[in-house]
């Protein structure tokens, strides 16, 4: 009983010289964040060839500082002396996004990089306008701060036709901070709008060959198979029910597999039936609910055996997004949400 989620080092390379393609003339900020995205950082090293790597937490930065010398960006900023301190030693660039983290930057004694993040609409993190002009002048005051780009973040990239793209691109080219580079293509927006790509352009879901829309998108190769065995294999004649609840019934005698992941390993809990599995190259269908370390396998129209493994998702017949559409979720959630149980390895 094993599930195993296997990272494709080519298929993150690849992912990222299609950031390339659409984006030459930016340099690349590759978000490894979360673990890189649930795909486990020591696993992720072809995204490191980005010109910076991203993560939000200070912890998170103490892992990736071990694999890498690369520059890090440190999404969250810091919110004391001692986060300062810290950021420093670990040779850090840091966001500003709040105007109290101002005065834990104002007596900074040592070169740091800083970038200011200015809100233009998706009311989160981010500076007013004027907070933005407030912090320039104070930030440029001290020699030791080196201000690296102004940034923002899209609300609705993901719908590229959503009129607050187009509003926040307005407001941000309004900023008149040209002097600077400038930052605010995600995923979303370097694969559908151009014009925002600016100076630095920050791809997070694509990287792992997940589409940022509704639609998948087959230039993108998925980085993470999930699979796990087959443990046992029932005969169920039609009427009979499978699994808690009795909520799927067989509408015809049929062959049920019983598959080792559940929702203790990460394979989402409210997954439908009729959900798709990947077996033995062939689409088969959830049967009944999933649960903590089983699902069932409607295998009726394969010749399956113990110990054939199912591809929960990762393959090009059945990708990521397809299940989280099934789960009425997002591949964000599925991908950073496998479990500590799961193993993790790396093929090519």
């Amino acid at each position: 009983m094993h599930a195993v989620a296997a990272i494709s080092q080519s298929a993150l390379a690849h992912n990222l010289s299609i950031v390339r393609k659409y984006a030459p003339q930016a340099k690349i900020v590759s978000m490894v964040k979360a673990n890189a995205y649930g795909h486990h950082l020591e696993l992720a090293k072809p995204l490191f060839t980005a010109d910076i790597l991203a993560v939000s937490e200070l912890s998170e930065v103490q892992k990736l500082r071990e694999l890498t010398q690369k520059p890090i960006l440190l999404l969250s900023g810091i919110f004391s002396e001692n986060d300062l301190h810290e950021a420093i030693q670990l040779n850090c660039q840091i966001v500003v996004h709040d105007i109290t983290q101002l005065e834990h930057l104002n007596n900074c004694k040592s070169p740091i990089k800083v970038w200011i993040k200015v809100d233009t609409g998706m009311y989160r993190l981010g500076l007013s306008n004027v907070q933005l002009q407030q912090s320039l002048s104070q930030l440029q005051n001290n020699s030791n701060i080196h201000i690296e780009c102004i940034m923002s973040h899209f609300a609705c990239a993901d719908e590229p036709e959503h009129i607050k793209n187009t509003q926040q691109l307005k407001y941000f080219n309004q900023l008149n901070t040209q002097e600077f580079p400038q930052s605010m293509a995600n995923s979303a927006a370097i694969l559908s709008l151009r014009e925002s790509h600016f100076d630095f352009v920050r791809p997070g879901i694509m990287l792992y060959g997940v589409s940022p829309f509704a639609s998948i998108n087959q230039q993108l190769l998925p980085a993470m198979e999930l699979s796990a065995p087959i443990l046992s294999l029932k005969s169920v004649k039609a009427g009979e029910s499978v699994g808690y609840g009795a909520t799927w019934q067989a509408n015809k005698d049929t062959t049920i597999a019983i598959v080792g992941i559940g929702y203790g390993d990460g394979y989402p809990r409210h997954a439908k039936n009729g959900t798709p599995v990947l077996i033995n190259n062939t689409l088969c269908s959830l049967a009944g609910r999933v649960s903590m370390d089983l699902i069932c396998v409607d295998v009726g129209k394969i010749n399956a055996q113990v110990g054939d493994r199912a591809i929960l998702w990762g393959n090009d017949k059945l990708r990521v997004e397809t299940i989280a559409a099934y789960s009425d979720t997002i591949g964000y959630e599925l991908l950073t949400g496998v479990s500590a149980r799961v193993t993790f390895t790396q093929h090519a």
